[in-house]
C-alpha cells in the first residue's frame, strides 16, 4: 500500500515538472475511432531533421495511390488498362468516322442505282406503249384485184358499169369469152449506182448525245448489206472511252438511236481498238486492241468468224491521225468494198490504202499516197476515193485531199465541213444512207453529202 502510493506521487511529481514540454491530444482517426497522441520534447534535438523518415515516406506512397485514383477518375491520360483505353479512344473515333463515310457512300450507291431502275422501268413503259400502239394500228389494205366483168354481147371492148370506176389494168380490157387469171412475176432490179467526186457537205444533223465519259469518243455504224436476223435500218454504236471496250449496242432505227432505246447489246469476245470499226454483210469489223489484229465478228452466231494480222501496220499510236485516240487502223465500207487506212514503218507515216477481203480479210491490193497520217484529223473513203480532214476541233474546216484509188493520182481539195462540237473523233461514209456519219464530243451526228453524179433512178 505504501509503495503504491510512493509511485503516484512520483507520477504527479513528474507530471508537474514535464508539463511545460508535453501535450496530449485526442480526436477521431479516418475510421472513426477515438485516438489519443501523446507528444514530448526531445532533450537532445532542437528540431527535426528535413529527411523524411518512414512516416513521410508511407504518407508519400499515400499521397501518389490518391493522385492515381484521381487520374483514373477525371479520365486523364494515367498508365494502367484505363491509360490505355483512353489512348485507344482517338483510334475508335477514327474507325467510326471510316464507318459511317462508306455507309454514306453506300447509301449513295444506292440512290443512285435506284434512280437508274426507275429510268430503266420508265423506258420499259414507254416501249410496252408503243408495242401497244403499233399492234393496235391497223395493217393497210391492199387493193383486191377485180376479175373482168362479163363480154358485152358479141365479145370486143369491155367496159366498167355505170357509175363505177375500174381498177382494172388495160390490159384487161380486150374481150374475151371467161374470165381471164393474171400471173405477175416481179423481178427486182437493183437500181444502178452512179460514183463521182465529193462536191459538198451539208450541215451537221445532231440524232444523240451520249449519256457517260465513255460516250465521248465513239463510232456509229449501219450495214449497207444487211443480213438476217438484222434489218437494214440496224444502226449499231461502240462507246470507246474505257480499258475494256467490248459493248456493241444495236438499235432498230434511227428513231430509237435518238430515244437511247437499244434492242439489242452483244459483249465482243475481244477488246475494241479506237474508232475505226465498221459494219459490212452482217459482220462487225475492227482492229483488236493494243495489236494489229483485225478480226471479223459474226452478228447472226455472235461469234469472230475470222482474224488476221495486217501486214506491217503501226498500231497503239504508232501512226495515229493528228487528234491521236490510238486511230492507227481505220476501217471504211464504200460501193467497192471493205478497206484499211493505215500506215507502215515503210511507208514513214505516209497513208496506206488497202483493199481487203471482206470474207478472210486479206489484203488484195495496197496503194502509198504522198500524205502523213498524222497531220490530218480524220479520213473517209466514197467510191474508192480517200478524202481527209484538216482538223478534228475548228469550229470551220476542210476536207483537204483527195486520193483516186483508180488513178493512183492524189490532189489538194477544198471542200468545207463543220465541226460542230469542237471535237471529231470519227467520220464515216454510211453508203446505205449515203451521208457522212461522224462522232464529234459525245454528239452523234451526221452530214448529207453531193456527189458530182448523183444516184440513177
Amino acid at each position: 500500500m505504501f509503495l503504491l502510493l510512493l509511485l503516484s506521487l512520483c507520477a504527479l511529481l513528474l507530471e508537474g515538472h514535464a508539463q511545460d514540454r508535453a501535450a496530449l491530444w485526442r480526436g477521431n482517426d479516418r475510421a472513426g475511432r477515438c485516438q489519443y497522441t501523446f507528444t514530448v520534447q526531445s532533450p537532445t534535438e532542437t528540431s527535426c531533421p528535413q529527411a523524411g523518415g518512414p512516416e513521410l515516406e508511407g504518407l508519400k506512397a499515400r499521397l501518389s495511390l490518391l493522385e492515381v485514383l484521381v487520374s483514373r477518375l477525371s479520365g486523364g491520360d494515367a498508365g494502367g488498362p484505363q491509360g490505355a483505353g483512353s489512348r485507344g479512344q482517338p483510334e475508335l473515333r477514327d474507325a467510326l468516322s471510316k464507318a459511317v463515310g462508306e455507309r454514306n457512300l453506300l447509301q449513295g450507291e444506292k440512290e443512285r442505282l435506284e434512280q437508274e431502275l426507275q429510268g430503266l422501268q420508265r423506258r420499259m413503259e414507254e416501249m410496252m406503249r408503243e408495242t401497244e400502239r403499233l399492234r393496235s394500228r391497223p395493217c393497210p389494205l391492199h387493193t383486191p384485184i377485180v376479175p373482168p366483168s362479163p363480154p358485152v354481147q358479141g365479145g370486143g371492148l369491155l367496159r366498167p358499169a355505170a357509175g363505177k370506176r375500174s381498177t382494172q389494168n388495160s390490159t384487161w380490157q380486150i374481150g374475151s369469152q371467161g374470165f381471164q387469171e393474171l400471173k405477175a412475176e416481179v423481178t427486182e432490179v437493183p437500181a444502178p449506182v452512179g460514183c463521182g467526186d465529193l462536191i459538198s457537205v451539208g450541215e451537221p444533223v445532231t440524232h444523240r448525245k451520249a449519256d457517260n465519259i465513255e460516250g465521248k469518243y465513239g463510232v456509229w455504224m449501219q450495214d449497207p448489206e444487211a443480213v438476217s436476223p438484222y434489218g437494214p435500218n440496224m444502226i449499231w454504236r461502240i462507246d470507246t472511252v474505257g480499258s475494256d471496250i467490248r459493248k456493241l449496242f444495236g438499235y432498230d432505227d434511227m428513231v430509237q438511236l435518238s430515244k437511247g432505246f437499244p434492242s439489242k447489246v452483244l459483249l465482243l469476245p475481244e477488246q475494241v481498238e479506237s474508232t475505226g470499226s465498221t459494219m459490212y454483210r452482217g459482220s462487225l469489223y475492227y482492229q483488236r486492241r493494243r495489236s494489229r489484229t483485225l478480226i471479223r465478228y459474226d452478228l447472226a452466231s455472235e461469234s469472230t468468224a475470222a482474224r488476221r494480222d495486217l501486214p506491217h501496220a503501226g498500231f497503239h499510236g504508232q501512226f495515229p491521225y493528228s487528234w491521236g485516240g490510238y486511230t492507227d487502223i481505220d476501217l471504211s465500207v464504200d460501193e467497192q468494198g471493205l478497206w484499211a487506212v493505215y500506215s507502215t514503218n515503210k511507208a514513214k507515216g505516209a497513208i496506206v490504202i488497202s483493199q481487203l477481203d471482206p470474207h478472210s480479210l486479206e489484203v488484195k491490193r495496197s496503194w502509198e499516197t504522198q500524205i502523213r497520217k498524222n497531220s490530218v484529223a480524220n479520213s473517209f473513203i466514197i467510191c474508192g476515193k480517200l478524202y481527209t480532214v484538216a482538223s478534228y476541233t475548228a469550229a470551220n474546216t476542210m476536207i483537204n485531199y483527195m486520193y483516186d484509188t483508180e488513178t493512183s493520182q492524189g490532189k489538194p481539195v477544198s471542200i468545207p465541213l463543220k465541226n460542230k462540237y469542237h471535237y471529231n473523233s470519227m467520220i464515216d461514209y454510211n453508203r446505205a444512207q449515203r451521208k457522212l456519219f461522224a462522232w464529234d464530243n459525245f454528239h452523234i451526228v451526221s452530214y448529207d453529202i453531193r456527189l458530182s453524179r448523183q444516184q440513177v433512178n
